[in-house]
Parts: C-alpha cells; sequence; structure tokens
C-alpha cells in the first residue's frame, strides 16, 4: 500500500542469494475471518481489527501481528485485502480498523508529497508530527521493503541504465508499470525531480515483475523483497535523488483501540523483524507459495514471540 535501492537491493539480493511485493488497489474485500484467541482481552481492551493491503507481503505482516497479538490473549479480527493506502487509511483513521503493517515512508508520502525525509529517523520524526490525533506510530522495524523502478538485465545493458536518472534519455519510448495506483503517487515526483515522461502508465499490481521480463512493461516498481528480482534477473536502478524514502515495515494504530500490553508486543515484533527475515519469509509466500499465516507463526516461534 507504500517508498530506490542501491545498497539495499545489494543486500536483499545478497541475503536471498546466501538462503536466504507493492500495493494494489483493488475493490475493498468485506470478507473477514478471527483470528484464534483466548477468551477475553489483554488489559481489558477491546477488539484489536487487524487490517492488511491486498499484496502477500502485508498479508503476511498482518498476520504476524494478528497471532503475537492472539497469543497475548488479545481478541482479534481479521480483515486482510482490503485494498491499497488510499482506502487503508481513512478505515483506521475512522477505527474501523485497529492495527495496520505500514511503511513508513510510503505513509509520509501519501500524507506530505513533497516531503524530503530520507532516513529512517528523518521519516518517523516528520510522520509523528504529521499523523491526526486519532493515530500513533509505533516503533519502526530494521526491515525495509523499498520501492524501486526496475528494468530487466537486458534493457539496462542495452541503454546503458544504473540509476533512475539514465531513464530520462529513453522514458519517452517507455510503459511503466505498477500498482493501479502508481501513476498518481508517482507521475509528477518522476517529472519534477528526473524530468521523467513515460509514453504509457500500465497498472501491473503483483505481475510487475513478470511484465518486466516479458517486455510488456519496459521498467515497472517492483518491491525490493519480490523473490522475482534474483529469480528473473532483473535490474533495480539506484535512486540517487531519493524519490523514494526509507521503506521500514511499522505498526500504525488507532490510539482509542490500543493498550500498552498492544503497543509492547507490536514493538517487540518489530525489534525483531529485520530486512533478510523479511526476503526469507516472502521466498517462502511467493515462490515456495507456503500459506502466510504458517509463514508467520513459524517465524514469530523462532523469535520467541509465540
Amino acid at each position: 500500500m507504500r517508498r530506490i535501492f542501491s545498497t539495499a537491493a545489494a543486500t536483499v539480493v545478497a541475503v536471498f542469494t546466501l538462503g536466504a511485493c507493492g500495493g494494489g488497489g483493488d475493490p475493498l474485500n468485506d470478507s473477514a475471518s478471527v483470528a484464534p484467541s483466548a477468551s477475553g482481552s489483554a488489559g481489558g481492551a477491546g477488539k484489536v481489527v487487524v487490517g492488511s493491503a491486498n499484496f502477500p507481503e502485508n498479508v503476511l505482516l498482518a498476520s504476524i501481528y494478528s497471532q503475537a497479538l492472539s497469543a497475548k490473549g488479545v481478541q482479534v479480527e481479521e480483515k486482510f485485502n482490503i485494498g491499497s493506502r488510499e482506502v487503508l487509511y481513512d478505515q483506521i483513521k475512522s477505527g474501523a480498523l485497529t492495527v495496520l503493517p505500514e511503511y513508513n515512508g510510503g505513509l509520509l508520502s501519501f500524507l506530505d508529497p513533497k516531503s524530503t525525509a530520507a532516513s529512517k529517523e528523518e521519516v518517523d520524526g516528520e510522520l509523528k508530527s504529521k499523523l491526526p490525533a486519532e493515530l500513533e506510530l509505533l516503533d519502526s522495524a530494521a526491515a525495509e521493503d523499498n520501492d524501486s523502478l526496475t528494468v530487466s538485465k537486458a534493457t539496462a545493458d542495452k541503454y546503458k541504465l544504473a540509476t533512475i536518472e539514465d531513464l530520462a534519455k529513453v522514458a519517452k519510448d517507455f510503459v511503466v508499470g505498477g500498482p493501479p495506483e502508481f501513476k498518481k503517487r508517482r507521475e509528477a515526483q518522476f517529472k519534477d525531480v528526473y524530468g521523467l515522461t513515460f509514453k504509457e502508465w500500465k497498472p501491473t499490481g503483483d505481475t510487475t515483475a513478470d511484465a518486466i521480463k516479458s517486455d510488456a512493461v519496459q521498467v515497472g516498481n517492483v518491491f525490493t523483497t519480490d523473490p522475482k528480482i534474483l529469480i528473473n534477473g532483473l535490474v533495480p536502478l539506484q535512486d540517487p535523488k531519493h524519490v523514494f524514502s526509507a521503506q521500514n515495515v511499522t505498526p500504525l494504530v488507532n490510539k482509542a483501540g490500543v493498550t500498552d500490553d498492544v503497543r509492547t508486543t507490536l514493538n517487540g515484533i518489530s525489534a525483531k523483524l529485520t530486512t533478510e527475515g523479511l526476503v526469507d519469509m516472502m521466498k517462502r509466500v511467493a515462490v515456495d507459495k507456503d500459506d502466510p499465516p504458517m509463514v508467520a507463526k513459524d517465524w514469530l516461534t523462532q523469535n520467541g514471540l509465540l
């Protein structure tokens, strides 16, 4: 649903090689499931509704939050695969959702498209001053899932592309793909910062990496924990002017619906969640086709959080 990657990309690929994806805009999913939980709730709180965007990584993160809270005796309802940030933000602000796994840079860009904050500390500092009174940002994890503009190796070699800036000479002939809301969020930034005007914008959603590989699009918004970067031999372009800021996984909560026990549990997850761990989990989800709740449970167990 959320902010390129230079050294971050190298880290992700290296981790993935040693053993160790972006938001969509589908209609609101009204279905919801109730996670197993003990009777009652921690600290006397009411039901906590954990939501997610409609892409696999965010569902995985929401399942981690949900299961960890349930293990603490919190009554949890899951509402996953809802949609993009444009939908989710209003729901958590209104209290229809209580907890949401967010990406700090993407959330800041949503609230203030002109922000130039880049580091985790800068982004979190600005966010805390710009969130409405109803919402609270908890601790950001070390884990990041950055946005990137990515091309195939063949395209990178043919046009000598290493940075987003290099696209200026060819963008007018390129089709760019990404989530349905990608054009609205980024078209003006790419034009103002890098002078890019693309031939066409296509909504490719979760299939963006495959669309790049097949040349259905020549460049696309692929998220840096997507295993298909390595599998398809794709090349994320460096972002020297920081259009994409830090994208640390960060719990966003509605203050009225959470207790200190909920905050402590979610902050405990952030303290353990690394980019390497996220890449490893996403390989299981995206490549091995393991069920996200099972992957979430395994990670929580391995980290002593269940």
